[in-house]
C-alpha cells in the first residue's frame, strides 16, 4: 500500500477551475517540475507562479503570456487529444514517473468528465492521481489497496466491464460488474484502509474530510 501524494513530484495544472483546497494547493508549492495546460498558465502566472513548461494547442493562453514564456512554451496542434493528454505525455517523454493533476474538474462538465476519464488512459504509462478541491480520483489496474479512515466517503467507477470485489467498504461489491458509473458512487469506508479487486482500468474517488 503506497501513497503517490507523498512522493509525486512533477505537477500538472489543468486549465479547469484553479485549486483553492489547501492539499492541491500544497502540492503545486512543494513541486519540482510544473507543466501548465495551456490556459492554466494565465492564472498560475497571475498568482505570481512561474511554470517549468507550458504545453496545449495554445488557443487559451494570452498574447502576452505567449510572447513573455516563448522559452518554455512547448506548442502541440493534435487535435486527436486535449491539452491535459499533451501536457502527460510531455511529461512521460521526459522520464516523469509519478504526476498530479490538479485543476482538472470545476469548469464546464464535458471537460471535467473527459478529464477524469482520461486517468484511465494514462495509468498504464505513469503513475497519476487527479487532486481536485473535493478529493482524490486514483486509476488502478489490479488489485489495490488503500490507505483510508473509518467513515471516508469512497466511489468507484468501473472503465471495462469487469467484476469487482471490495473489502472494508459498507457497501461490499462481491464479484460484480458496474453496468453505469453511479452503482459504484457514495460508498464508505471502514476502517484505515480498504481494497479493491479488479483486472481492468477501475477510477477510485476518495473524499476529503
Amino acid at each position: 500500500m503506497t501513497s503517490l501524494l507523498s512522493r509525486a513530484s512533477t505537477v500538472i495544472i489543468a486549465n479547469g477551475r484553479f485549486p483553492s483546497h489547501p492539499t492541491p494547493l500544497s502540492y503545486i508549492e512543494k513541486a519540482e517540475y510544473i507543466v501548465c495546460s495551456d490556459g492554466a498558465a494565465n492564472e498560475f502566472i497571475k498568482k505570481g507562479g512561474r511554470p517549468d513548461a507550458i504545453v496545449g494547442d495554445c488557443d487559451s493562453i494570452s498574447k502576452e503570456n505567449k510572447k513573455l514564456y516563448s522559452d518554455i512554451l512547448y506548442p502541440n496542434s493534435d487535435q486527436e487529444t486535449n491539452d491535459l493528454t499533451k501536457s502527460v505525455k510531455f511529461c512521460i517523454e521526459r522520464g516523469k514517473k509519478e504526476i498530479v493533476i490538479v485543476g482538472g474538474t470545476g469548469k464546464r462538465e464535458d471537460h471535467t468528465l473527459g478529464n477524469i476519464s482520461l486517468l484511465a488512459e494514462y495509468i498504464s504509462d505513469v503513475n497519476v492521481i487527479m487532486v481536485t478541491n473535493w478529493g482524490i480520483f486514483t486509476p488502478i489496474l489490479s488489485t489495490t489497496k488503500f490507505k483510508s479512515y473509518k467513515g471516508e466517503k469512497v466511489s468507484i467507477f468501473s472503465i471495462d466491464k469487469v467484476r469487482l470485489t471490495t473489502k472494508n467498504l459498507k457497501y461490499p461489491l462481491n464479484d460484480r460488474a458496474l453496468n453505469n458509473w453511479w452503482e459504484g458512487s457514495l460508498n464508505v469506508s471502514l476502517a484505515d484502509c480498504f481494497e479493491i479487486h479488479t483486472t481492468g482500468r477501475t477510477i477510485v474517488y476518495q473524499a476529503f474530510r
